[in-house]
């Protein structure tokens, strides 16, 4: 399974960006699928994930500001980012669990400026 994403950019603080990962070359279905963050320096942390079924959660630090949206007919996952901080700066990875597997998507940098 390969995971294309694309999306970041450089913006100001209070600004939007839409991060999108398109998953390709499985032959099962996908099942969750969602994005991770990693802060310069910090360690890799979760921030939202959409199942199958379209159930999502958040990280607190994201809720009401980050909207996860997936279209399946695409395997496609969309990360809407509003109300952008600068502690939101960092690599964004988006994932797939297909058959109990994990697959990583190769990053797409996010920049944001005070």
């Amino acid at each position: 399974v390969q995971l294309q994403a694309s999306g970041g950019g450089l913006v100001q603080t209070g600004g939007s960006l839409t991060l999108s990962c398109a998953a390709s070359g499985s032959r099962f279905s996908i099942n969750a699928m969602g994005w991770y963050h990693q802060a310069p320096g910090k360690q890799r942390e979760l921030v939202t994930t959409v199942t199958s079924s379209g159930r999502t959660n958040y990280a607190d630090s994201v809720k009401g500001r980050f909207t996860i949206s997936r279209d399946n007919a695409k395997n496609t996952v969309y990360l809407q980012m509003n109300s952008l901080k600068p502690e939101d700066t960092g690599i964004y990875y988006c994932y797939v669990f297909v058959s109990a597997m994990m697959y990583w998507g190769q990053g797409t940098l996010v920049t944001v400026s005070s």
